[in-house]
């Protein structure tokens, strides 16, 4: 079976913290120790902000798992070594809400948030947010590492282009039209 990255896995295989797909172990924490599991997920964002984050781990039965209790309402995901390149998140409270509602495929609650992936080395569908595989004969696009900005702003921002093949370098809208249309910002 091929494996996909976290980001992927989020978007396009949980649902409600307990689809059979999370059988791909997200956070890879069979084969990582509980401290290697919290570094990758604090890579995710400034250590400003991940020092003081929750760190879970989603589970392949569907519970996710603390791993450091945080104080500041961020929380981070260590990205899974099993998948192609480094897709850890660290999300504000309301970008968790959002990543929730992405992986119980429900509509998220019209408020903006923020979530990073400063260690993005990860893949994904820039127009199907439930995609698990590139469409027969096309591919997915590259960021590296980002910042994203998630709801309701980003229908207000002007100017930013989203397809399926946008230009990686600069901010693009990542599946636009969707209840889940987000900004990416690349950071390098």
């Amino acid at each position: 079976m091929r494996r996909y990255s976290l980001f992927n896995l989020l978007i396009g295989s949980l649902a409600a913290f307990g689809a059979a797909t999370a059988r791909a172990q997200v956070g890879g924490s069979a084969t990582r120790s509980d401290q290697q599991l919290i570094a990758s997920a604090m890579a995710a964002a400034p250590a400003s902000l991940s020092a003081g984050a929750t760190v879970v781990v989603l589970n392949a039965d569907g519970t996710k798992r603390t791993l450091h209790s945080g104080t500041n309402g961020w929380t981070c995901v260590p990205g899974d070594p099993s998948t192609p390149g480094d897709d850890a998140m660290c999300a504000d409270p309301n970008g968790w809400q959002w990543l929730q509602a992405l992986m119980e495929h429900r509509q998220p609650k019209e408020q903006t948030g923020v979530i990073y992936m400063l260690s993005n080395s990860a893949t994904a569908s820039n127009t199907d947010p439930f995609a698990t595989a590139p469409p027969a004969g096309g591919k997915w696009i590259f960021t590296g590492p980002a910042l994203m900005i998630v709801g309701p702003a980003v229908r207000q921002l002007p100017g930013y282009v989203g397809g399926s093949e946008p230009d990686t370098r600069r901010p693009y809208v990542m599946w636009a039209g969707t209840a889940y249309e987000h900004l990416m910002v690349p950071t390098r």
